[in-house]
Protein backbone atom coordinates (compact mmCIF):
# COMPACT_ATOMS: atom_id res chain seq x y z
CA UNK A 1 0.00 0.00 0.00
CA UNK A 2 2.93 2.47 0.82
CA UNK A 3 5.01 1.87 -2.65
CA UNK A 4 1.44 2.22 -4.38
CA UNK A 5 0.79 5.28 -2.78
CA UNK A 6 4.73 6.58 -3.27
CA UNK A 7 4.41 5.49 -7.16
CA UNK A 8 1.30 7.25 -7.76
CA UNK A 9 2.42 10.81 -5.25
CA UNK A 10 5.62 10.94 -7.39
CA UNK A 11 3.70 10.39 -10.62
CA UNK A 12 1.86 13.51 -9.47
CA UNK A 13 5.35 15.78 -8.93
CA UNK A 14 6.70 14.63 -11.93
CA UNK A 15 3.85 16.24 -14.28
CA UNK A 16 3.95 19.64 -11.38
CA UNK A 17 7.79 20.21 -10.71
CA UNK A 18 9.93 22.57 -12.84
CA UNK A 19 13.77 22.98 -12.69
CA UNK A 20 15.12 24.70 -9.84
CA UNK A 21 16.04 27.42 -11.03
CA UNK A 22 12.65 27.78 -12.52
CA UNK A 23 11.40 27.18 -9.32
CA UNK A 24 13.55 30.15 -8.01
CA UNK A 25 12.21 32.37 -10.37
CA UNK A 26 8.62 31.41 -9.48
CA UNK A 27 9.35 31.97 -6.14
CA UNK A 28 10.55 35.97 -6.10
CA UNK A 29 7.38 36.19 -8.28
CA UNK A 30 5.49 34.44 -5.05
CA UNK A 31 6.94 36.61 -2.43
CA UNK A 32 6.64 40.05 -5.04
CA UNK A 33 3.04 39.65 -5.04
CA UNK A 34 2.51 38.60 -1.33
CA UNK A 35 4.82 41.51 -0.36
CA UNK A 36 2.43 43.65 -2.67
CA UNK A 37 -0.92 42.14 -0.57
CA UNK A 38 0.29 41.78 2.52
CA UNK A 39 4.01 43.88 3.17
CA UNK A 40 4.76 46.32 5.84
CA UNK A 41 5.75 49.61 4.78
CA UNK A 42 5.88 53.04 5.43
CA UNK A 43 3.19 55.79 5.23
CA UNK A 44 3.30 57.50 2.08
CA UNK A 45 5.84 55.12 0.40
CA UNK A 46 5.98 53.57 -2.87
CA UNK A 47 5.59 49.87 -2.66
CA UNK A 48 6.81 48.76 -5.89
CA UNK A 49 10.31 51.34 -5.29
CA UNK A 50 10.29 49.59 -1.89
CA UNK A 51 10.63 46.33 -2.98
CA UNK A 52 13.02 47.17 -5.89
CA UNK A 53 14.90 48.91 -3.97
CA UNK A 54 15.21 45.81 -1.41
CA UNK A 55 15.99 43.40 -4.03
CA UNK A 56 18.71 45.30 -5.86
CA UNK A 57 20.70 46.68 -2.32
CA UNK A 58 24.13 45.68 -2.36
CA UNK A 59 24.01 45.60 0.97
CA UNK A 60 20.64 43.62 2.10
CA UNK A 61 19.75 42.79 -1.38
CA UNK A 62 20.72 40.05 -3.97
CA UNK A 63 24.23 40.55 -3.24
CA UNK A 64 23.38 39.97 0.89
CA UNK A 65 24.76 36.29 0.99
CA UNK A 66 28.03 36.29 -1.13
CA UNK A 67 30.39 35.38 1.42
CA UNK A 68 27.69 33.12 2.82
CA UNK A 69 27.65 31.41 -0.28
CA UNK A 70 31.44 30.99 -1.04
CA UNK A 71 31.61 29.19 2.27
CA UNK A 72 28.76 26.49 1.46
CA UNK A 73 30.60 26.43 -2.17
CA UNK A 74 33.24 25.31 0.00
CA UNK A 75 31.34 23.32 2.01
CA UNK A 76 30.02 21.19 -1.16
CA UNK A 77 33.65 21.43 -2.77
CA UNK A 78 35.63 20.20 -0.16
CA UNK A 79 32.77 17.26 0.61
CA UNK A 80 32.34 16.53 -3.23
CA UNK A 81 36.34 16.27 -3.29
CA UNK A 82 36.33 14.08 -0.12
CA UNK A 83 34.16 11.80 -1.35
CA UNK A 84 35.95 11.28 -4.26
CA UNK A 85 38.99 9.82 -2.77
CA UNK A 86 40.44 6.44 -3.29
CA UNK A 87 40.01 5.38 -0.29
CA UNK A 88 35.97 6.60 0.27
CA UNK A 89 35.42 5.41 -3.65
CA UNK A 90 36.84 1.98 -1.96
CA UNK A 91 34.35 2.04 0.85
CA UNK A 92 31.32 2.76 -2.08
CA UNK A 93 31.98 0.18 -4.04
CA UNK A 94 32.49 -2.40 -1.16
CA UNK A 95 28.69 -1.52 0.03
CA UNK A 96 27.40 -0.95 -3.75
CA UNK A 97 27.20 -4.37 -4.15
CA UNK A 98 25.55 -5.61 -1.11
CA UNK A 99 21.88 -4.90 -2.39
CA UNK A 100 19.61 -7.26 -3.53
CA UNK A 101 16.82 -5.16 -4.55
CA UNK A 102 15.39 -1.69 -4.50
CA UNK A 103 13.86 -2.01 -1.23
CA UNK A 104 17.63 -3.09 0.33
CA UNK A 105 19.06 -0.60 -1.80
CA UNK A 106 17.04 2.52 -0.79
CA UNK A 107 17.43 1.88 2.80
CA UNK A 108 21.11 1.04 2.92
CA UNK A 109 21.85 4.62 0.53
CA UNK A 110 19.29 6.58 2.84
CA UNK A 111 21.05 5.58 5.76
CA UNK A 112 24.70 6.09 4.53
CA UNK A 113 23.28 9.39 3.16
CA UNK A 114 21.86 10.44 6.23
CA UNK A 115 24.56 9.26 8.79
CA UNK A 116 27.42 10.92 6.45
CA UNK A 117 24.96 14.13 6.32
CA UNK A 118 25.69 14.52 10.31
CA UNK A 119 29.36 14.61 9.84
CA UNK A 120 29.11 17.04 7.26
CA UNK A 121 26.26 18.46 4.81
CA UNK A 122 28.30 18.85 1.28
CA UNK A 123 30.38 15.24 1.94
CA UNK A 124 26.95 13.08 2.95
CA UNK A 125 24.95 14.84 -0.30
CA UNK A 126 27.72 13.53 -2.78
CA UNK A 127 28.81 10.61 -0.97
CA UNK A 128 24.73 9.79 -1.39
CA UNK A 129 24.85 10.72 -4.73
CA UNK A 130 27.93 8.41 -5.74
CA UNK A 131 26.65 5.81 -3.58
CA UNK A 132 22.85 5.93 -5.14
CA UNK A 133 24.73 6.03 -8.55
CA UNK A 134 26.68 3.13 -8.08
CA UNK A 135 24.41 0.81 -6.91
CA UNK A 136 21.74 1.56 -9.60
CA UNK A 137 24.55 0.18 -11.96
CA UNK A 138 25.55 -2.79 -10.05
CA UNK A 139 22.43 -3.88 -9.64
CA UNK A 140 21.58 -3.40 -13.75
CA UNK A 141 24.90 -5.34 -14.09
CA UNK A 142 23.73 -8.19 -12.22
CA UNK A 143 20.18 -7.90 -14.44
CA UNK A 144 18.22 -6.98 -11.44
CA UNK A 145 15.45 -4.77 -12.28
CA UNK A 146 14.77 -1.56 -9.91
CA UNK A 147 13.72 1.65 -9.37
CA UNK A 148 16.17 3.82 -9.51
CA UNK A 149 14.38 7.26 -9.03
CA UNK A 150 13.58 6.01 -5.42
CA UNK A 151 17.53 5.06 -4.54
CA UNK A 152 18.38 8.25 -6.05
CA UNK A 153 15.95 10.23 -4.07
CA UNK A 154 17.61 7.94 -0.40
CA UNK A 155 20.79 9.61 -1.92
CA UNK A 156 19.09 13.12 -1.01
CA UNK A 157 18.84 11.88 2.78
CA UNK A 158 21.82 13.87 4.45
CA UNK A 159 20.01 16.98 3.69
CA UNK A 160 17.30 15.71 6.27
CA UNK A 161 19.63 15.18 9.09
CA UNK A 162 22.49 17.53 8.19
CA UNK A 163 21.18 20.50 10.62
CA UNK A 164 21.41 18.25 13.40
CA UNK A 165 25.40 17.48 12.57
CA UNK A 166 28.09 19.39 12.40
CA UNK A 167 28.06 21.18 9.83
CA UNK A 168 25.05 23.18 11.02
CA UNK A 169 25.14 26.78 9.99
CA UNK A 170 22.68 27.94 12.62
CA UNK A 171 24.13 26.23 15.65
CA UNK A 172 27.64 26.83 14.72
CA UNK A 173 26.87 30.05 13.95
CA UNK A 174 25.72 30.73 18.15
CA UNK A 175 29.18 29.14 19.05
CA UNK A 176 31.06 32.50 18.91
CA UNK A 177 30.31 36.39 19.12
CA UNK A 178 31.75 36.60 15.67
CA UNK A 179 29.81 34.42 14.19
CA UNK A 180 26.97 35.46 15.77
CA UNK A 181 27.16 38.84 14.63
CA UNK A 182 27.24 37.51 11.18
CA UNK A 183 23.31 36.98 11.20
CA UNK A 184 22.21 38.68 14.51
CA UNK A 185 21.97 42.13 15.51
CA UNK A 186 24.56 42.98 18.05
CA UNK A 187 21.81 43.53 20.79
CA UNK A 188 20.40 40.45 20.37
CA UNK A 189 24.37 38.86 20.94
CA UNK A 190 24.66 40.38 23.56
CA UNK A 191 21.51 39.79 25.06
CA UNK A 192 21.69 36.17 24.38
CA UNK A 193 25.17 35.48 24.82
CA UNK A 194 26.89 32.66 22.58
CA UNK A 195 25.02 28.99 22.30
CA UNK A 196 28.13 25.73 22.85
CA UNK A 197 27.41 23.14 20.94
CA UNK A 198 26.84 21.41 24.10
CA UNK A 199 23.47 22.92 23.96
CA UNK A 200 22.28 22.61 20.16
CA UNK A 201 24.20 19.52 18.23
CA UNK A 202 25.70 17.87 20.95
CA UNK A 203 22.30 18.14 23.35
CA UNK A 204 20.77 14.71 24.29
CA UNK A 205 17.61 15.95 22.39
CA UNK A 206 19.11 16.48 19.30
CA UNK A 207 21.20 13.02 19.92
CA UNK A 208 17.90 11.18 20.41
CA UNK A 209 16.02 12.97 16.93
CA UNK A 210 18.93 12.07 15.06
CA UNK A 211 19.24 8.75 15.74
CA UNK A 212 15.88 8.19 15.75
CA UNK A 213 15.93 9.67 12.10
CA UNK A 214 18.81 7.14 11.26
CA UNK A 215 16.64 3.81 11.97
CA UNK A 216 13.03 5.84 10.60
CA UNK A 217 14.22 7.20 7.23
CA UNK A 218 16.03 3.84 5.77
CA UNK A 219 12.99 1.91 7.49
CA UNK A 220 10.17 4.06 5.13
CA UNK A 221 12.36 4.39 2.31
CA UNK A 222 12.31 0.44 2.06
CA UNK A 223 8.82 0.42 2.23
CA UNK A 224 8.24 2.66 -0.48
CA UNK A 225 10.42 0.21 -2.53
CA UNK A 226 8.00 -0.41 -5.66
CA UNK A 227 7.30 -4.63 -6.20
CA UNK A 228 5.95 -4.93 -9.60
CA UNK A 229 8.35 -5.08 -12.59
CA UNK A 230 6.26 -2.43 -14.65
CA UNK A 231 7.08 0.00 -11.86
CA UNK A 232 10.70 -0.44 -12.60
CA UNK A 233 13.05 2.36 -13.84
CA UNK A 234 16.81 0.76 -13.82
CA UNK A 235 19.51 3.08 -13.99
CA UNK A 236 19.83 2.45 -18.21
CA UNK A 237 16.84 5.11 -18.58
CA UNK A 238 18.89 8.31 -17.26
CA UNK A 239 22.38 9.75 -17.69
CA UNK A 240 24.08 9.41 -15.09
CA UNK A 241 27.70 11.59 -14.36
CA UNK A 242 30.72 9.95 -15.39
CA UNK A 243 33.90 11.07 -14.19
CA UNK A 244 36.95 11.72 -16.35
CA UNK A 245 40.74 9.84 -14.76
CA UNK A 246 43.04 12.38 -13.55
CA UNK A 247 45.67 12.25 -16.69
CA UNK A 248 49.31 12.03 -15.64
CA UNK A 249 50.46 15.45 -15.65
CA UNK A 250 52.66 16.67 -19.18
CA UNK A 251 55.17 18.04 -17.57
CA UNK A 252 58.43 17.00 -16.76
CA UNK A 253 61.32 17.16 -14.29
CA UNK A 254 60.69 19.56 -10.88
CA UNK A 255 57.16 20.57 -11.74
CA UNK A 256 56.12 16.85 -12.61
CA UNK A 257 57.92 16.24 -9.14
CA UNK A 258 55.81 19.15 -7.29
CA UNK A 259 52.96 18.77 -8.45
CA UNK A 260 52.43 15.28 -7.86
CA UNK A 261 54.24 15.38 -4.53
CA UNK A 262 52.07 13.59 -1.52
CA UNK A 263 54.89 15.70 0.51
CA UNK A 264 53.62 19.07 -0.56
CA UNK A 265 49.47 18.40 0.01
CA UNK A 266 50.39 17.19 3.15
CA UNK A 267 52.47 20.36 4.25
CA UNK A 268 49.16 22.23 3.68
CA UNK A 269 46.73 19.70 4.79
CA UNK A 270 48.51 19.32 8.16
CA UNK A 271 49.36 22.62 8.83
CA UNK A 272 45.35 23.30 8.23
CA UNK A 273 44.25 20.31 11.08
CA UNK A 274 47.34 22.49 13.24
CA UNK A 275 45.09 25.59 12.86
CA UNK A 276 42.08 23.76 13.61
CA UNK A 277 43.66 21.72 16.61
CA UNK A 278 44.73 25.39 17.85
CA UNK A 279 41.79 26.68 17.89
CA UNK A 280 40.00 23.95 19.53
CA UNK A 281 42.39 24.27 22.09
CA UNK A 282 42.08 27.84 22.84
CA UNK A 283 37.97 28.19 22.07
CA UNK A 284 36.84 24.77 22.93
CA UNK A 285 35.09 21.88 20.87
CA UNK A 286 31.77 23.46 21.58
CA UNK A 287 33.11 26.74 18.89
CA UNK A 288 34.07 25.00 16.36
CA UNK A 289 32.39 26.35 12.99
CA UNK A 290 31.82 26.26 9.51
CA UNK A 291 35.38 28.08 8.66
CA UNK A 292 36.73 25.25 10.77
CA UNK A 293 34.54 22.85 9.26
CA UNK A 294 36.03 23.70 6.07
CA UNK A 295 39.55 23.58 7.09
CA UNK A 296 39.21 20.24 8.49
CA UNK A 297 37.26 18.97 5.21
CA UNK A 298 39.97 20.92 2.87
CA UNK A 299 42.92 18.77 5.04
CA UNK A 300 41.45 15.24 4.75
CA UNK A 301 41.12 15.78 1.33
CA UNK A 302 44.25 17.12 0.43
CA UNK A 303 45.86 14.31 2.75
CA UNK A 304 44.05 11.25 0.73
CA UNK A 305 44.19 12.70 -2.53
CA UNK A 306 47.93 13.00 -1.73
CA UNK A 307 49.03 15.21 -4.62
CA UNK A 308 48.09 18.89 -5.64
CA UNK A 309 47.38 17.80 -8.76
CA UNK A 310 44.83 15.08 -7.92
CA UNK A 311 43.24 17.27 -5.48
CA UNK A 312 42.49 19.75 -7.94
CA UNK A 313 41.42 17.24 -10.84
CA UNK A 314 38.42 16.47 -7.87
CA UNK A 315 37.64 20.09 -7.37
CA UNK A 316 36.68 20.71 -11.22
CA UNK A 317 34.80 17.60 -11.27
CA UNK A 318 33.15 19.47 -7.65
CA UNK A 319 33.07 22.87 -9.16
CA UNK A 320 29.62 21.72 -11.22
CA UNK A 321 27.86 20.58 -8.71
CA UNK A 322 28.90 24.24 -7.16
CA UNK A 323 27.29 26.22 -10.08
CA UNK A 324 23.44 26.24 -8.77
CA UNK A 325 24.68 27.54 -5.62
CA UNK A 326 27.02 30.19 -7.61
CA UNK A 327 23.77 31.31 -9.85
CA UNK A 328 20.80 30.86 -7.39
CA UNK A 329 22.02 31.94 -4.12
CA UNK A 330 21.20 35.96 -5.45
CA UNK A 331 17.81 35.16 -6.17
CA UNK A 332 17.13 33.58 -2.66
CA UNK A 333 19.29 36.44 -1.20
CA UNK A 334 16.71 38.52 -3.15
CA UNK A 335 13.68 36.94 -1.94
CA UNK A 336 14.99 36.63 1.73
CA UNK A 337 15.45 40.64 1.10
CA UNK A 338 11.90 41.35 0.10
CA UNK A 339 9.95 39.62 3.28
CA UNK A 340 12.71 41.60 5.50
CA UNK A 341 11.99 44.47 4.07
CA UNK A 342 8.70 44.30 3.94
CA UNK A 343 7.87 42.09 6.94
CA UNK A 344 6.93 39.10 5.45
CA UNK A 345 9.46 36.63 7.09
CA UNK A 346 8.43 38.72 10.64
CA UNK A 347 4.43 38.43 9.72
CA UNK A 348 5.24 34.61 9.51
CA UNK A 349 6.91 33.86 12.64
CA UNK A 350 5.30 36.18 14.35
CA UNK A 351 2.21 34.44 13.47
CA UNK A 352 3.29 30.72 14.28
CA UNK A 353 4.72 31.53 17.79
CA UNK A 354 2.06 34.20 19.05
CA UNK A 355 0.39 31.44 20.03
CA UNK A 356 2.26 29.37 21.40
CA UNK A 357 3.60 28.97 25.36
CA UNK A 358 7.28 27.27 26.95
CA UNK A 359 5.84 23.88 25.66
CA UNK A 360 4.44 24.69 21.97
CA UNK A 361 7.13 28.15 20.91
CA UNK A 362 9.90 25.16 19.53
CA UNK A 363 7.29 23.55 18.04
CA UNK A 364 5.91 27.00 16.35
CA UNK A 365 8.98 27.80 15.30
CA UNK A 366 9.76 24.58 13.86
CA UNK A 367 7.05 25.26 11.59
CA UNK A 368 7.69 28.57 10.87
CA UNK A 369 11.45 27.44 9.49
CA UNK A 370 9.76 24.89 7.23
CA UNK A 371 7.52 27.70 5.54
CA UNK A 372 10.28 30.06 5.53
CA UNK A 373 12.52 27.41 3.78
CA UNK A 374 10.54 27.02 1.19
CA UNK A 375 11.27 30.54 -0.13
CA UNK A 376 15.13 30.81 1.59
CA UNK A 377 16.64 27.08 0.98
CA UNK A 378 19.62 28.78 3.38
CA UNK A 379 20.29 27.45 6.97
CA UNK A 380 21.95 30.44 7.81
CA UNK A 381 20.57 33.10 5.22
CA UNK A 382 17.20 31.81 7.22
CA UNK A 383 18.61 31.93 10.36
CA UNK A 384 19.40 35.49 9.78
CA UNK A 385 16.22 36.51 9.29
CA UNK A 386 14.40 34.09 11.82
CA UNK A 387 16.82 33.49 14.74
CA UNK A 388 16.15 37.09 16.26
CA UNK A 389 12.43 36.18 16.47
CA UNK A 390 12.85 32.94 17.39
CA UNK A 391 14.93 33.74 20.33
CA UNK A 392 13.20 36.54 21.78
CA UNK A 393 9.98 34.14 21.57
CA UNK A 394 11.66 31.96 23.02
CA UNK A 395 13.40 33.43 25.91
CA UNK A 396 10.17 35.54 26.63
CA UNK A 397 8.46 31.93 26.82
CA UNK A 398 11.14 30.56 28.80
CA UNK A 399 12.33 28.30 26.51
CA UNK A 400 16.22 27.54 26.37
CA UNK A 401 17.89 29.14 23.59
CA UNK A 402 19.38 26.21 22.24
CA UNK A 403 16.32 24.36 21.83
CA UNK A 404 14.71 27.21 19.73
CA UNK A 405 18.23 27.18 17.50
CA UNK A 406 17.80 23.11 16.98
CA UNK A 407 13.65 24.19 16.64
CA UNK A 408 14.62 26.58 13.41
CA UNK A 409 17.15 24.03 12.43
CA UNK A 410 14.50 20.99 11.97
CA UNK A 411 12.41 22.98 10.12
CA UNK A 412 15.13 24.32 7.88
CA UNK A 413 16.26 20.98 7.45
CA UNK A 414 12.27 19.14 7.04
CA UNK A 415 11.08 20.79 3.77
CA UNK A 416 14.72 20.07 1.60
CA UNK A 417 12.70 17.47 1.00
CA UNK A 418 10.57 19.78 -1.01
CA UNK A 419 12.85 22.57 -2.45
CA UNK A 420 15.29 20.60 -4.70
CA UNK A 421 18.12 23.51 -4.59
CA UNK A 422 20.22 21.84 -2.76
CA UNK A 423 19.41 18.42 -4.60
CA UNK A 424 21.38 20.36 -7.86
CA UNK A 425 24.47 18.05 -7.60
CA UNK A 426 23.00 15.41 -6.52
CA UNK A 427 20.78 15.26 -9.91
CA UNK A 428 23.85 16.06 -12.07
CA UNK A 429 25.84 13.03 -10.23
CA UNK A 430 22.52 10.27 -10.73
CA UNK A 431 21.28 11.70 -13.86
CA UNK A 432 17.45 12.13 -12.48
CA UNK A 433 15.39 15.35 -12.50
CA UNK A 434 14.05 17.03 -9.32
CA UNK A 435 10.50 15.91 -10.46
CA UNK A 436 11.68 12.65 -10.56
CA UNK A 437 12.46 12.66 -7.05
CA UNK A 438 10.59 14.81 -4.97
CA UNK A 439 7.37 12.59 -4.59
CA UNK A 440 9.48 9.85 -2.54
CA UNK A 441 11.20 12.65 -0.22
CA UNK A 442 8.18 14.70 0.68
CA UNK A 443 6.56 11.18 2.00
CA UNK A 444 9.41 10.93 3.88
CA UNK A 445 9.24 14.18 4.99
CA UNK A 446 6.35 13.65 6.34
CA UNK A 447 7.37 10.92 8.99
CA UNK A 448 10.32 12.64 9.64
CA UNK A 449 8.70 15.49 10.62
CA UNK A 450 6.36 13.73 12.95
CA UNK A 451 9.41 12.42 14.99
CA UNK A 452 10.59 15.85 14.94
CA UNK A 453 7.43 17.47 16.23
CA UNK A 454 6.83 14.35 18.72
CA UNK A 455 10.32 15.28 20.50
CA UNK A 456 9.91 18.96 20.40
CA UNK A 457 6.76 18.68 22.40
CA UNK A 458 7.91 16.22 24.65
CA UNK A 459 11.34 17.56 25.88
CA UNK A 460 12.03 19.78 28.49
Amino acid sequence: MISRLGLSISHVFRRLIPDPLVIAILLTLITILAALIWGRFAPGSDRWLTILDAWQDSKTGIWKLLAFAMQMSLILLTGHVLASTRPVRSCIGLVAGLPRGTGSAAAMVGFIAAATGMINWGFGLIVGALLARDVGRRLAERNIKAHYPLIAAAGYMGLLTWHGGFSGSAPLSMTTTAGAEKVLSSSYVTEVGTIPLEATILSPMNLVICLGLLVIIPAFLALLAPSRTQDMQPVGEFKPLVEEPCAAAAEEGLPRLLNNSWIVAWLLGITLLLGVGRYIWVSGFGSIGLDQVIMIMFALGLLLHASPVAYMHAAGDAARGCAGIIVQFPIYAGIMAIMAATGLVTMIAEGFVSVGNQTTMPFFAFLAAGVVNIFVPSGGGQWAIQGPIALQSGMDAGVLPGKMVMAVAYGDELTNMLQPFWALPLLAITGVRARDIVGYTAMVMVVAGTWMALWLLLWN
